[in-house]
């Protein structure tokens, strides 16, 4: 039987072995948590490339499917087709490009004489 406490119980600091039992302690859960990381991100590393491996090989059975696949109707816009709406991609209109009309050509230079101005 465990007898009441009749007295103030005052603090006892925890000797070196409990200090150095829980320092020890913290080491080996921090070892640990480093390990698992290293373990978790080598596995992640390890899935990512068969995948990346596996993605590139094509499937053989693709071709043939796709050889004895009927041909798809293109995708068309109902409400276009019977004129309630634009068509989403109408064909453009050609725009006339401007043209540019010469004016009178300057004379050619002589030595000795001054450029001709053109805005008089």
């Amino acid at each position: 039987m465990v007898e009441p406490i009749t007295t103030p119980q005052h603090y006892v600091p925890p000797s070196a072995r409990d200090l150095r039992s829980q320092a020890v302690h913290r080491l080996q859960v921090g070892a640990f948590g480093l390990c698992a990381m290293l373990l978790l991100v080598g596995l992640a590393n390890i899935i990512t490339d068969r995948v990346d491996r596996n993605t590139d090989v094509e499937d053989p059975i693709h071709e043939v499917v796709a050889v004895d696949a009927k041909p798809k109707k293109a995708a068309s816009d109902p409400l276009a087709d019977i004129g309630v709406v634009p068509a989403s991609d109408p064909t453009p209109t050609p725009t006339p490009t401007p043209t540019v009309t010469a004016g009178p050509r300057p004379a050619p230079m002589q030595s000795g004489e001054p450029a001709p101005l053109l805005d008089q």
